[in-house]
């Protein structure tokens, strides 16, 4: 498996970056004015991803913040993969046709399977992510404010027949919390599918990520947001793996 990649997070609402607090939109902290310059700073850091997510378009269920994101694709050395409001087969090549390097599929893959097999047939697994939101291991949708009858251990080995590579796994408890990630739930998805699972949600310190980084079921990265914002610790501490 590829070395454990750090994802700073750049949570988009009104063209602003936020962070919500278990994907609650009427808890939203706004700490800049523009995701280009965030992912710029990142970027400075030394971080080789972006993790860019379309609040409005999760909600609205279409593009809306796509502008940002292609910006930082086209102008930044970095990575950039993006989730929010992707739903069609329009709306992934308009991503990956200017230049980001992944795109996340998250409630269209629970509610339209079929569409995703389709799409990773098409591109890959390495550019297609199934982002699985999960409340008491359940998936959550449009924007967490549902939640599936469909367990995501058992959606994740469905995909994964069918040439999904990456899962990146929020437990919903954890988002925005500061709380610590839930590894051994990251953990299971990784042993059940045998593929790369990214964490997201609730990395508070350094201790988290080390933690993450040498359990041994090989969790390909985190995705790490309200500790950068509110200088928990540094990203460039974060990439040295200390």
């Amino acid at each position: 498996m590829a070395k454990f990649e750090i994802y700073p997070a750049i949570d988009m609402r009104d063209g602003k970056c936020v962070r919500l607090v278990q994907g609650d939109y009427n808890q939203e902290t706004v700490y800049g004015d523009s995701p280009f310059e965030m992912a710029k700073s990142f970027a400075a850091a030394g971080a080789k991803w972006i993790h860019m997510v379309d609040l409005d378009g999760a909600k609205a269920k279409t593009r809306i913040n796509h502008e940002h994101v292609v910006k930082v694709a086209k102008e930044l050395n970095v990575s950039v993969q993006v989730g929010g409001g992707i739903r069609t087969a329009e709306d992934i090549a308009y991503y990956l046709e200017r230049g980001v390097d992944r795109v996340i599929l998250g409630s269209v893959a629970v509610n339209n399977p079929a569409f995703t097999k389709e799409m990773l047939s098409i591109y890959g697994g390495e550019k297609i992510a199934i982002g699985l939101d999960a409340r008491d291991g359940y998936v959550a949708t449009d924007g967490w404010l549902e939640t599936s009858s469909v367990q995501a251990v058992d959606l994740a080995n469905e995909l994964a027949r069918h040439g999904a590579e990456v899962f990146i796994f929020t437990d919903i408890s954890r988002d925005g919390m500061l709380s610590g990630p839930n590894t051994e739930a990251i953990a299971k998805l990784a042993e059940a599918t045998g593929k790369e699972v990214i964490a997201s949600g609730g990395v508070s310190n350094l201790a988290d990520l080390k933690e993450l980084r040498e359990h041994p079921s090989e969790i390909g990265g985190a995705i790490v947001g309200k500790a950068l914002y509110t200088n928990q610790f540094t990203l460039e501490d974060a990439l040295k793996g200390e």
